[in-house]
């Protein structure tokens, strides 16, 4: 199931560890990829290199238009996954490998699926997970990676953070 842009959220619970299995799907992420959303999360992430802002000059330096930068790629990575596994999910690492750019008038989808559930828990209660990722635009993946989450064990943390 394709969600749109603006969707956040599962329901406003977290998932379980108890509940995930290996081989479990993301529902995809489409996110259309705008001129102004480029050039807007660039800035906003404090990046004002030329080339996430300023087509002629990202022309002048061999790009074909402005293009996204990595920070706002991980970004949406990490809400891809904290919107599949809810609130209280805590990301523990972020591995992604940048391929072909986002340019503007194009669009991302990102799907995924768990690949890696570890025995056991923690001491606080939290079973580790692994999802592999992937974003794909019209000229092949924008970006792959894996990210490994924490997720509260049973039914009884089901409730998302208040």
């Amino acid at each position: 199931m394709s969600r749109p842009f603006h969707a956040i959220g599962i329901d406003g619970r977290t998932r379980t560890f108890d509940e995930v299995s290996v081989g479990d799907a993301l529902d995809e992420l489409v996110i259309p990829l705008t001129r102004t959303l480029i050039a807007s999360t660039a800035l906003a992430s404090r990046d004002y290199q030329d080339v996430h802002h300023d087509p002629e000059l990202a022309q002048m330096r061999g790009s074909k238009d402005i293009f996204m930068n990595i920070l706002t790629t991980n970004g949406f990575v990490g809400r891809f996954v904290t919107d599949w596994a809810g609130p209280g999910a805590v990301l523990t690492d972020v591995n992604i490998r940048l391929g072909a750019p986002n340019y503007p008038k194009d669009t991302m989808t990102l799907t995924g699926s768990v690949t890696k559930k570890e025995d056991g828990l923690d001491a606080g209660g939290h079973g580790a997970i692994e999802v592999s990722l992937k974003g794909l635009n019209s000229l092949g993946d924008h970006v792959t990676g894996t990210v490994r989450l924490l997720l509260p064990a049973g039914a009884e943390s089901t409730r998302g953070v208040e």
